[in-house]
């Protein structure tokens, strides 16, 4: 089955080629941008990730990871020990939802 869905992958893109849609493209020529947040994504999500971005779509885990990032600075402005804990019971929370995610993609493209 994945071998059948990459042969209509490539004769998608061998059509769009054919018919021109790929020629005058968004930096058509240039270098790729260097994104060292990808260094540590697989390519291949990186790529998924990134074409989703520019259609508008914000991946779970992504959604979940900025949460975790906007709560670890929130965290590192507590001092009351009794809303520290609090807040560090939803960072843990977060970052259960985030392995969560992770799981689910590689699970679903593992099929």
């Amino acid at each position: 089955m994945i071998r059948s869905f990459r042969n209509l992958i490539e004769r998608q893109i061998q059509k769009a080629r054919l018919e021109g849609q790929l020629d005058n493209l968004k930096g058509e020529g240039e270098p790729l941008p260097d994104r060292p947040e990808e260094a540590m994504v697989d390519k291949a999500d990186a790529i998924g990730f990134r074409i989703m971005a520019q259609a508008g779509v914000l991946p779970e885990e992504i959604a979940i990871k900025k949460q975790i990032i906007k709560q670890r600075e929130l965290l590192d402005g507590i001092t009351d020990p009794a809303a520290r804990k609090d807040a560090m019971k939803e960072l843990a929370k977060l970052e259960t939802r985030y392995g969560i995610a992770i799981e689910a993609r590689k699970k679903f493209l593992k099929n």
